[in-house]
């Protein structure tokens, strides 16, 4: 029997390139089939800043894959994220003529009206998604085809990003010979991984806190109500542990994954860890309780942030299924704690959603956005043809900076 069509996720992280091979099955399954990963290198705050380096890391990631899943990668879905991408929330309204039934033309109409939203002049538009409909001013419209009106209106969540900055991820993976199918914003992948209708029905909040940025992305009554992107992640917590502590970037990066905790309570003040020797390093004790209150401080940092935000358009404690973590920086010990003690609600953490394959993979946090990726483009397969972000995307920088 032929295979169902495979699809490739690709992440470049601050900190790791990952890529991901699926095959992606027509009752909705998604089964892995391969994993690649290489150290980061070139990208920091999840952005190009060394493109040669960049390249070779994500053509070792892909190798890498290819190996695993015996699959040759002529194309990949591409996760983007950074500072730089923000979000808000439209209306658009069309009018049907003569107050009769609408239709799919009005749908369409509708759909097509990125071009009315103002954005800064460096950005374009990566994802419009539908939040609700409204026929004259009635509100709640799942599916408003065959319903009579003289107005129907939409609520769009938009996300945009600086067209350059995007453009450079893209050539980061095009210089190896690879295509780009479309480019996915890292929280709305990282949803598709991990929510179903149920969740995002019910208020749920996905945090994905990577090596160099925080990505989040929150849903209410089951539609997008904000999303964006904080530069706060792990490299700040080993960057705060390099300076608190004076030890070298190097061991106070082995020493948040070895030793490190976000616990305060039961601490012994006189608790030691003992760093050893090492080239260029004389070796330490440190406090463990200062090496705990320093990860805890720059987390509750992090989610007080973030509280701050989501409370601007939703009431936390509203968000029935809470709030879910996931990202390389949830493997810290006491973080689901944490983060309670500033939502003060549930905190749970990412489990892939209609996921096979080898479970060390699907239940690994650092997947979460290359898993989604895959799920998002059996989505986007499943759907009816459409135009790709990407095709739009470069259409307008041909017209902004003529960079095709």
């Amino acid at each position: 029997m032929a295979r169902e069509k495979i699809h490739v996720g690709l992440e470049i992280g601050t900190t790791k390139v990952c890529a991901v091979v699926a095959e992606c099955r027509r009752d909705g399954e998604v089964r892995l089939l391969g994993v690649g990963e290489s150290p980061s290198r070139g990208v920091r705050k999840g952005e190009i800043v060394d493109f040669q380096n960049a390249s070779n890391c994500v053509h070792d990631a892909l190798s890498d894959a290819e190996e695993r899943s015996d699959h040759e990668i002529k194309s990949v879905w591409l996760a983007v994220t950074g500072s730089h991408i923000e979000s808000s929330n439209h209306r658009r309204s069309v009018t049907i003529e003569g107050g009769g039934e609408i239709t799919e033309k009005e749908i369409e109409d509708i759909a097509s009206k990125d071009k009315e939203v103002s954005l800064p002049k460096d950005n374009d538009i990566l994802h419009s998604i539908l939040q609700q409909y409204y026929v004259d001013g009635r509100e709640g419209v799942i599916d408003p085809i065959g319903i009579g009106g003289s107005k129907l209106e939409a609520d769009y969540h938009i996300i945009h990003g600086v067209v350059n900055r995007i453009q450079s991820t893209i050539r980061c993976v095009r210089k190896i010979g690879i295509d780009v199918e479309d480019v996915v914003v890292n929280s709305v992948a990282s949803a598709h991984t991990i929510l179903d209708d149920q969740k995002k029905a019910s208020g749920v909040v996905v945090i994905d806190i990577g090596g160099g940025v925080t990505d989040y992305i929150v849903y209410e009554n089951g539609a997008v109500r904000q999303s964006g992107v904080i530069a706060i992640g792990g490299d700040h917590i080993t960057n705060d542990l390099c300076i608190g502590l004076r030890i070298p970037i190097t061991r106070a990066e082995k020493l948040k994954i070895e030793e490190g905790s976000a616990f305060l309570e039961n601490l012994s003040g006189t608790e030691k860890i003992t760093l050893k020797n090492d080239t260029g390093f004389s070796g330490k004790e440190i406090d463990r309780s200062m090496l705990n209150l320093i990860i805890h401080s720059r987390l509750h940092e992090l989610f007080g942030i973030l509280r701050n935000r989501i409370q601007e358009v939703v009431p936390i404690h509203l968000l029935g299924s809470g709030i879910i973590l996931t990202g390389g920086c949830s493997l810290i010990k006491g973080v689901r704690e944490v983060a309670e003690s500033v939502f003060e609600v549930p905190v749970h953490f990412a489990h892939a959603q209609s996921i096979t394959g080898p479970t060390s993979a699907f239940d690994n946090p650092q997947l979460s956005t290359c898993i989604g990726l895959v799920k998002y483009a059996h989505a986007v397969d499943a759907d009816a043809p459409q135009e790709s972000f990407l095709n739009r995307f470069i259409s307008s920088i041909t017209r902004k900076l003529h960079l095709i």
